[in-house]
């Protein structure tokens, strides 16, 4: 069977997983797109060869059509999500969702409920789960090679040019108009540590700050766009530095330069910078999001998590130390090392390779996502997902949580029972 596919968000999360379908055409075929960008739409558009009626400038025009495809990639904006997931399951489509599920705990409670009700698949892009290196993470926790997990140490390097580009600049750089940074970015991380420990939350506490992107930390003579700026080049920062160097990189074209501008030549690209946000000094912005925070997760069976979520950082995989009773495990994203706490020994496991879909976005995670997707949707079988809509809603209440607790100063909040 063939899966087809809509795709509402012709962005670039949403042109990433459709691009499955061409990696695989006989599993996967792209047959509608909802974008309300021209340029965003025709590119997804032309890709897949997608018939001019079925080339919508709004998710509302797809849901008052008949339903057209198996299934729907839906990567609109974060605000942008609750009310299509809703609509597009209660017509029938299995969902594939971009994380996070929603900007708030209500909205994420009735985006799970209406796919219940529809009786469709509804996965969440916890694309971490499906990665070869968590696979042999999780091959030594179940092999139970560290004992009981008493601790887990968890970094996630957003890296110092993401943050701006992504936090500071771009899409995500506030509150009001997408979520915290913390359940943008890191839901992954939450709910993947909940996945290697495999327990239930029961406290949450943080504490964090806007640190450093804000107009008290702007250098003297700075001035607000990088292109008329008298001390860009000495700033960690420079728009013009990092996007004219991506400009020379082909494979960063697509991801974060596209975003910027669909017209990749050194003049399309220094027209964004004067005219668009991406231009605009990292201290003159209108961010308001978090760079730096430390998340402390207790679970049921007594095991803590800290996640550090940082800016100030290289660019890299996440970074983890699970501490166990009779052994530790280490991990940086490619390869994992277990010391075994009887012999003293340590076991080293690359977990880099293993095809070109292995090298791909999320270390794979992104290309086995939408093959376990498309797989549960031509099956019917649900276990192909690795987390259901009630255990991703549980990942995201301690996003929720972690946010009560750092506007509280660092209180404590206690988890509700985790849902059914």
């Amino acid at each position: 069977m063939t899966v087809t596919l809509a795709v509402v968000g012709a962005g670039s999360r949403g042109s990433t997983y459709a691009g499955y379908a061409l990696r695989h055409p006989e599993r996967a075929r792209v047959v509608a797109v909802a974008e309300p960008r021209t340029a965003h739409r025709a590119a997804l558009a032309d890709a897949h060869r997608i018939p001019k009626p079925e080339r919508f400038g709004s998710w509302r025009d797809l849901v008052a059509r008949p339903r057209l495809a198996d299934a729907v990639v839906l990567a609109t904006p974060d605000r942008e999500h609750a009310e299509p997931a809703a609509r597009l399951a209660a017509l029938g489509y299995h969902v594939l969702l971009e994380k996070p599920i929603a900007p708030t705990e209500a909205e994420c409670v009735t985006v799970a409920d209406a796919a219940e009700r529809a009786g469709v698949l509804l996965a969440v892009c916890h694309v971490l789960r499906y990665t070869r290196y968590t696979d042999e993470v999780k091959r030594h926790l179940d092999a139970g090679a560290l004992g009981r997990i008493i601790g887990v140490e968890h970094l996630e390097p957003v890296g110092w040019w993401h943050f701006a580009h992504s936090y500071v600049r771009g899409n995500w750089r506030r509150a009001d108009d997408s979520s915290s940074s913390l359940l943008a970015k890191c839901c992954h991380d939450l709910d993947w540590l909940r996945y290697v420990v495999d327990d239930d939350p029961v406290q949450v506490s943080s504490v964090g700050a806007l640190r450093h992107f804000r107009p008290d930390q702007r250098p003297e003579g700075a001035a607000d766009r990088c292109l008329d700026c008298r001390v860009e080049a000495g700033c960690p920062y420079s728009a013009v530095r990092f996007y004219r160097d991506c400009l020379a990189a082909p494979d960063r074209h697509e991801w974060p330069l596209s975003v910027v501008t669909r017209d990749l030549t050194p003049h399309g690209v220094d027209v964004a910078l004067r005219e668009g946000p991406y231009g605009r000094c990292v201290y003159a912005s209108d961010n308001d999001v978090v760079d730096h925070q430390s998340v402390t997760v207790t679970f049921a069976g007594g095991a803590t998590a800290t996640l550090t979520m940082s800016a100030f950082t290289p660019g890299g995989h996440r970074r983890t130390r699970i501490m166990g009773t009779h052994g530790y495990l280490e991990g940086d994203g490619e390869q994992v090392t277990v010391t075994d706490f009887v012999t003293g020994g340590t076991v080293t496991t690359d977990t880099r390779g293993g095809g070109a879909d292995a090298g791909s976005g999320h270390g794979g995670g992104d290309i086995a996502l939408m093959a376990a997707f498309v797989e549960a949707v031509a099956s019917g079988d649900r276990t192909r997902i690795r987390s259901g809509p009630r255990e991703s809603l549980d990942s995201h209440r301690m996003a929720f949580a972690a946010e009560r607790s750092r506007l509280a100063g660092g209180v404590p909040v206690a988890l509700a029972a985790p849902s059914a």
